[in-house]
């Protein structure tokens, strides 16, 4: 077992997380016990923070105990190993627009007391203001203006010298523009706001994504 950081192992090319609900695994998911403790395995071809730990990222900023705002949070799969992470001290606000992805994120959220499931535009971070204010901004979004929903939910809600976290979607932005193009674009835009602390394309395990990790101005 190498710990990668506080609360993320690698063991036998595999990174694992703590299980915080002992038994708990979705159908496709393996558990693992090492040491008589019960350890997630966290794929990279389904997680994209998971990939860029797998690609070498070198600043993580989910830490336990923290506050996260989770913008595009799915069915729960990453937000799950986030859960991990954090433990019972923190909690996670996982904001999704999508009714069909609420019923599974809710289900998860009921083993899961750490998350809080949002049924909400992640456009329109007044429909969800009464939120406190948190350590770090997850983003996984599909949408244009992705970077622009970033910036304003971290000004409404990351704490001063917080952390952000997005996954840049190069096809979601524009499906004819090269994605290093992309890229050199939406990071212009993030730098008027944060100061990159990295910055890593995560291929093989998703094509045309970039993982970027900030720090607020």
């Amino acid at each position: 077992m190498h710990l990668l950081f506080p609360g993320i192992w690698k063991h036998e090319g595999r990174i694992l997380t703590r299980n915080l609900i002992a038994g708990q695994k979705s159908l496709s998911e393996e558990l693992l016990t090492v040491d008589g403790t019960e350890y997630r395995a966290w794929d990279p071809y389904h997680s994209k923070p998971a990939a860029a730990i797998m690609k070498g990222l070198k600043d993580f900023p989910i830490k336990e105990g923290g506050k996260i705002l989770y913008l595009g949070a799915a069915n729960g799969n990453t937000a799950s190993y986030f859960s991990d992470i954090i433990g019972m001290k923190g909690i996670i606000y996982g904001v999704e627009i999508s009714d069909r992805a609420m019923i599974d994120l809710i289900q998860l959220c009921r083993k899961r007391r750490n998350i809080a499931p949002i049924l909400a535009n992640a456009k329109l971070p007044k429909e969800y203001i009464w939120i406190e204010r948190v350590d770090a901004v997850y983003e996984d979004v599909a949408a244009r203006d992705q970077t622009e929903i970033l910036i304003r939910n971290c000004q409404t809600f990351l704490k001063k010298g917080g952390y952000a976290m997005i996954a840049i979607k190069a096809r979601s932005i524009d499906v004819v523009k090269n994605p290093k193009e992309i890229f050199r674009q939406e990071m212009a835009k993030l730098k008027e706001h944060f100061e990159v602390a990295e910055e890593i394309d995560i291929e093989p395990f998703e094509k045309d994504h970039e993982l970027v990790v900030l720090r607020m101005k």
